[in-house]
């Protein structure tokens, strides 16, 4: 018996267990559904800094969740936005394309759907409203991008294998700081468009860093990216290496923009 009641005043005496947590979050814009997830550990006390996630074009998949729980673990509060409405997904090219192409069409609509989701994720009752990021991937990466070029109100914003072709015009100023993380061998993002998208981040004379990952392709941070690439004859394939290093890079961006407290 003795034994017993030590053993449960020991277990009480343990710190609680982190938990990150997931709750789907219904929001709008405009009149567009939207239906997205905020990922935080309940046992980080006090506000924290905030990131918005999004997603490449397939839409919301295990992928971006799983990088929002990553975040999550690190203290941050990440919110997986919806670009697409009522959370559409592809499971193949010609239809993540459209979903896409619908987005990259409309400025207007691209900007309002990823300000309802900065929104919704300034509200949450876990952020600190004055230090929000946003990270995206592929097409979400595009999306980043348009959004700083655009003045959206955010801290620093990374770009993982994101194309650079634009529907926003060029900058006269660039708030956020920028860390864009490419594969130097993905044959989707062209030299023009690189040399394009340095000119204007030094004409709006941004705080900004471009890396190269040599051997890296498009879609380098997903692990399903090798099967879909082989499946859809797409040149795109998961590396785990530039993956590690990459997402590297990206925690000491972070930590460096969101984690210091104005």
């Amino acid at each position: 018996m003795v034994r017993l009641v030590f053993a449960a005043l020991f277990a009480l005496a343990l710190p609680a267990t982190a938990a990150v947590k997931e709750e789907p979050v219904t929001y709008k814009a405009g009149d567009t559904v939207m239906k997205g997830f905020v990922v935080y550990d309940d046992a980080v006390k006090g506000k924290r800094p905030g990131i918005v996630l999004v997603h490449e074009w397939w839409g919301i998949t295990d992928h971006i969740r799983n990088e929002a729980r990553r975040l999550a673990a690190q203290g941050y509060t990440a919110f997986v936005a919806d670009m697409y409405g009522d959370a559409k997904t592809a499971d193949n090219p010609k239809d993540a394309g459209m979903l896409a192409g619908s987005v990259m069409k409309n400025p207007d609509a691209m900007r309002a759907r990823f300000n309802a989701a900065r929104a919704a994720l300034a509200r949450h009752a876990s952020v600190d409203a004055r230090r929000i990021g946003a990270a995206g991937y592929c097409f979400g990466g595009t999306v980043a991008h348009n959004m700083v070029r655009a003045g959206a109100d955010l801290a620093g914003i990374v770009m993982f294998h994101a194309g650079l072709a634009t529907n926003t015009p060029a900058p006269k100023s660039v708030k956020a700081k920028v860390l864009v993380l490419n594969g130097a061998d993905d044959p989707l993002v062209k030299p023009d468009q690189i040399e394009g998208f340095k000119q204007d981040m030094a004409a709006a004379k941004a705080d900004y860093k471009f890396v190269n990952y040599p051997g890296a392709v498009h879609a380098y941070t997903n692990p399903a990216a090798t099967e879909a690439g082989k499946k859809f004859n797409m040149p795109v394939a998961y590396n785990a290496e530039v993956d590690k290093q990459a997402k590297a890079e990206a925690d000491r961006f972070f930590a460096a923009v969101l984690k210091r407290k104005k």
